[in-house]
């Protein structure tokens, strides 16, 4: 991979806020329906709805809308089968998060402790599976209306993502877990395709063009922006965590003491010496509640020293760049719109985000 591309990027804004805006009010006004039967459960409906109330940058929903009205010709902002999809989204995004959270033992989300951390682990996993059951109740009401040939596409598209990203995070878990070394760079663009592009970007853009297109347009043809697009946001998510990014939500350096195998890590493991390499093999090999926080601080001043990060930055910046020109092939012919030019700069925002 040639990683010294550099793309220029225009300045640093979420592209089209106040689209960004008007579509996460109307994605969170369909998710308090879906949630508001939830309200009287007892131990349940609360921590339902604590991660969704938290906020988010709401980029899925709005990138499932974008797509709906491109290939819908100007359908109405507020077409209620393309903010269905949107809440369906956007519920299945908060219950993986509150699973994520306990599978790596994340204490903070959104600037808050996590679910588990104030109710415990069955509580929260409890209100996780019910976040996900619930995902498909907005997602049966958009399609419901629109025939049995754009509900098989919807949920071809979803039962593919839902098979992607469970061996994205398998992948993830297992080198961690089974302390597996020796790892490239293409392993790690493979994990992060399937945990984070397919379910992030992949997905929503997919549901927007089958119900904007009303099935008439082939769904693959955004995959491949979605894949860039992903694997530029998760090397940058990746890099933020080891930074003092007040946006950021989780705890800084959380990578690093869960032992995941990012790329600044896989990068590291080749281009330290032997004995940085037998502690750093010593490091991966403990418990994270051995790992000490002098090891971590370590671990990230060596990043540093062996150019690590800046070759992630590079490679994410050649991600970037590869998602520019899939975007002017998947949106080719497309009329000037306020949601082209929210989609075409995602990729800007993806290193600029607040």
């Amino acid at each position: 991979m040639n990683v010294g591309f550099q793309p220029v990027f225009a300045p640093a804004e979420p592209p089209a806020g106040s689209l960004v805006a008007r579509y996460a009010s109307t994605t969170r006004t369909m998710l308090d329906r879906y949630l508001a039967v939830e309200g009287e459960a007892p131990y349940l409906g609360e921590l339902m709805a604590d991660y969704p109330g938290r906020g988010g940058k709401m980029m899925r929903p709005a990138i499932c809308i974008a797509n709906a009205r491109i290939f819908g010709d100007g359908l109405a902002e507020d077409y209620a089968p393309a903010i269905r999809c949107a809440a369906a989204i956007e519920l299945l995004h908060n219950a993986l998060l509150i699973h994520d959270d306990v599978q790596d033992g994340s204490e903070e989300r959104r600037g808050r402790p996590t679910l588990h951390a104030l109710h415990g682990i069955p509580l929260a996993i409890n209100a996780g599976d019910a976040l996900m059951f619930t995902a498909f109740q907005p997602l049966l009401d958009a399609v419901r209306p629109l025939g049995t040939e754009i509900t098989r596409q919807v949920l071809e598209v979803t039962m593919a993502m839902a098979r992607q990203t469970a061996e994205g995070q398998a992948l993830e878990l297992g080198w961690r877990d089974r302390n597996v070394n020796g790892l490239t760079e293409a392993d790690y663009l493979r994990m992060a395709l399937k945990k984070t592009a397919w379910m992030g970007m992949i997905w929503p853009a997919q549901l927007g063009v089958i119900i904007g297109s009303a099935g008439f347009v082939d769904p693959v043809r955004v995959l491949r922006f979605g894949y860039f697009l992903g694997l530029a946001f998760q090397i940058e998510d990746d890099l933020r965590n080891l930074s003092h990014d007040p946006g950021y939500g989780k705890e800084r350096n959380g990578d690093l003491l869960e032992g995941k195998r990012t790329l600044m890590l896989i990068h590291l493991s080749s281009a330290c010496s032997h004995g940085e390499r037998d502690r750093l093999d010593t490091f991966l090999g403990q418990r994270r509640d051995e790992r000490s926080p002098e090891d971590v601080l370590w671990l990230a001043g060596l990043m540093q020293e062996h150019g690590s990060v800046e070759y992630a930055r590079q490679v994410a910046q050649a991600m970037g760049g590869a998602a520019c020109h899939e975007f002017s092939i998947a949106y080719a012919g497309k009329a000037p719109s306020e949601d082209l030019e929210y989609l075409s700069g995602l990729v800007s925002w993806v290193f600029e985000r607040p």
